[in-house]
């Protein structure tokens, strides 16, 4: 980076890697900061910012004005913000800076979007997929696993074979900040996992992966998220299919079953019950829709 901006550079840099030796996020996380801070590099730079210490709230909030004007909604307003506030904070406790100039710096607020899922016929419908193709069983495999234990996309393509207790069917997978937990999945997922072990070997495997692209190497997070959309179109399910929305529909099909709601927040990994509340909404949602469909005193507004 040249130009005013350039001074900016090398505390990023020093972040980023603190993030990822220190904190050990997720490489996606990692790529989401970089390229928010990047991005707040140059918006900073054009300011005649040079340096980190001269920002003020006054500057931030031009910050966020100017993103906001380049077409950036509230969510990823709110996103790039977050990231700047943990940069500055990190700041702060390297003692580079006396105070974070963030503190206090709001971004618009955006509608609440619940999470969208996928009911249980659909689930079914798409994880009909009976064909003895080794890549075929793999992705049989994973759509079980991550519907089956309501993996993220991550923690779905870093399980190793090490991980498998398929004899007790659990799985043990490391979740954000590196955060360890052992899930059940159930007897198909099991039956898929052990179909597609019996064929990894054809793969010529380079390590402990379960989930292996066709070179033999560890599945990337874009081929799995191709995977499931093709299966998705293949199956006939009407919705998008993608890794998220099975794991909103894992979380959303138990809650609805158990109505436990720590439970599901420990199947999760979520560190905050306020994160898994989200899916109370969804719950209400269908009672809702249930009532408004059944019962005699619910049609309002009407004559």
């Amino acid at each position: 980076m040249t130009g005013p901006a350039a001074g900016l550079q090398p505390p990023v840099d020093a972040f980023l890697r603190y993030l990822k030796v220190e904190r050990q996020l997720s490489p996606l996380t990692q790529i989401n900061y970089s390229r928010q801070l990047q991005a707040l590099c140059t918006l900073a730079g054009g300011l005649g910012v040079s340096a980190w210490s001269q920002l003020d709230a006054a500057l931030v909030r031009q910050l966020v004005a100017r993103s906001k004007r380049a077409g950036l909604h509230a969510a990823s307003l709110a996103l790039r913000l977050s990231a700047l506030r943990s940069f500055l904070d990190w700041q702060v406790s390297q003692g580079q800076l006396p105070a974070n100039p963030a503190k206090g710096i709001r971004t618009p607020r955006s509608g609440r979007h619940l999470p969208k899922n996928i009911d249980v016929d659909e689930v079914s419908q798409l994880l009909e997929i009976d064909v003895n193709d080794p890549l075929a069983v793999r992705d049989r495999a994973m759509l079980e696993v991550m519907y089956g234990a309501g993996l993220r996309l991550a923690e779905l393509v870093g399980l190793d074979c090490r991980h498998l207790d398929l004899a007790a069917g659990e799985i043990w997978v490391m979740g954000k900040g590196s955060k360890e937990r052992k899930l059940p999945i159930g007897r198909t997922a099991v039956t898929w996992l052990e179909r597609w072990l019996a064929m990894r070997d054809l793969f010529a495997p380079g390590d402990d992966a379960v989930f292996l692209s066709n070179q033999g190497k560890r599945i990337s997070t874009r081929n799995v998220q191709k995977r499931f959309a093709e299966w998705g179109v293949k199956q006939g399910v009407s919705s998008h299919i993608h890794p998220h929305k099975l794991r909103h529909s894992f979380a959303t099909h138990v809650l609805e079953s158990s109505g436990d709601l720590r439970a599901v927040q420990e199947l999760l990994g979520h560190a905050n019950l306020t994160t898994t509340q989200i899916y109370t909404h969804l719950d209400f949602q269908h009672l809702a829709n249930v009532y408004d469909a059944a019962h005699p005193r619910a049609k309002r507004g009407k004559s």
